[in-house]
């Protein structure tokens, strides 16, 4: 078996009927964990392994519920923008379990192997009947191999396909072993080129995710989407988006999908009581994304 994990995977969200994250009508598990720390993190909330608790200030009601139900008193509601302090909270959830109007909830949640196959096969017939599935999304969902090796089989034993949307940065030895058996689909993303600029944005050096891409492309025993987000000022350098596609060209790719920059993950970051060194506050232009293709294109690379 693999190494023991450090840790038991917690579950950000199941989104069920969801129709951006592979073929067909899907669930997709956030998992919540990730080895890299991406300024534009679009899912904030599955970046660290351990609960949080989310505050959303249009929803509260001000009743002061949750602050009389906190056993640390780490709850000031007129402490704004965000009311935990977090030097008190354990994240222990008393505060959400008695907040009559959600404003406030706990962030990860663990499900069983076998409790969360139960759940994901509940649409089952809607998988057969779209051609869907399964996506494992996060989150980085290889950070947890042992625990994939005991839910993926669970799926495959009843015909779901599954698709990983993965940051790339993995051990490959556990991943060969104990995930990718089970995968029908990788959307492996790659953001940035230049390892200097992979460090200074993102927080880690970009040669295991390029030699894990590699790898996974040559061996060929799983298909491989390759996305490149555009991240204004920062991914959609000139220099970026050609060194990346000529890095696809060489390994023979013929597409690879461009994922435009969407400003949602904000409101999350503020949620969580956290700050973040970049801020783009606006959807790219049609033009914008057009500029970005063209880089693509000048390698006879189809982009969708």
């Amino acid at each position: 078996m693999a190494a023991p994990e450090k840790r038991r995977p917690l579950i950000v969200e199941i989104k069920r009927n969801a129709l951006d994250d592979g073929p067909g009508i899907r669930t997709t598990i956030f998992f919540k964990g990730c080895p890299l720390a991406c300024t534009w993190c679009q899912n904030p909330e599955g970046i660290r392994t351990y609960p949080e608790i989310a505050y959303a200030p249009g929803d509260c009601l001000l009743c002061g519920a949750c602050a009389a139900a906190c056993p640390e008193g780490a709850i000031d509601l007129e402490r704004r923008p965000y009311p935990v302090d977090r030097s008190r909270c354990r994240r222990g959830g008393s505060c959400t379990a008695h907040c009559p109007a959600g404003a406030i909830r706990l962030v990860g949640r663990y499900y069983s192997p076998a409790a969360l196959a139960e759940i994901v096969s509940e649409d089952l017939p809607f998988y057969k009947n779209s051609g869907g599935g399964v996506t494992l999304s996060g989150g980085e969902p290889t950070l947890y191999p042992r625990y994939q090796a005991s839910f993926l089989p669970a799926l495959k034993f009843k015909g779901i396909h599954v698709n990983l949307e993965s940051c790339g940065h993995y051990h490959r030895p556990a991943f060969e072993k104990y995930i990718q058996p089970y995968l029908d689909l990788v959307y492996f993303d790659i953001k940035l080129i230049d390892p200097a600029a992979h460090r200074r944005h993102i927080g880690r050096d970009n040669r295991r995710i390029l030699d894990n891409f590699t790898a996974l492309i040559r061996r060929g025993k799983v298909p491989v989407l390759p996305r490149v987000p555009l991240v204004p000022g920062i991914t959609t350098a000139a220099e970026n988006l050609a060194g990346i596609a000529r890095f696809f060209k060489g390994l023979g790719l013929k597409r690879a999908a461009l994922l435009p920059y969407n400003p949602l993950w904000l409101p999350k970051v503020e949620s969580l009581g956290l700050e973040s060194s970049y801020r783009c506050d606006r959807l790219m232009t049609p033009g914008e994304i057009e500029e970005c293709a063209s880089y693509f294109d000048a390698f006879e690379l189809e982009v969708f």
